[in-house]
């Protein structure tokens, strides 16, 4: 069986994540434990697992906390699968 290259379609690599599951990403990218981020942001351990989680919201004010702790913008942490090319 032959396979041609014109009988597949680009695929568009799109997951879209929740602004906990990027701050896991990030979180984790850094190689920091929950606990270490908590001393670096005053978040409570237990309130980065929910937030992470999904079961708390992350909130404005804690997304400023933690970008400035990872060093991000809070975009990236608050609008994790904006598409840049859906409006431009």
């Amino acid at each position: 069986m032959r396979i041609n290259r014109k009988d597949f379609v680009e695929a568009k690599v799109n997951k879209a994540i929740s602004p906990g599951e990027m701050l896991r990403t990030l979180r984790e990218l850094q190689e920091l434990s929950q606990k270490e981020l908590s001393v670096l942001t005053g978040v409570p351990q237990s309130n980065i697992s929910a937030i992470e989680s999904g079961s708390r919201q992350l909130g404005r004010e804690r997304a400023l906390l933690f970008a400035r702790a990872l060093k991000v913008h809070p975009a990236v942490i608050l609008f994790p699968d904006f598409d840049m090319s859906e409006v431009a």
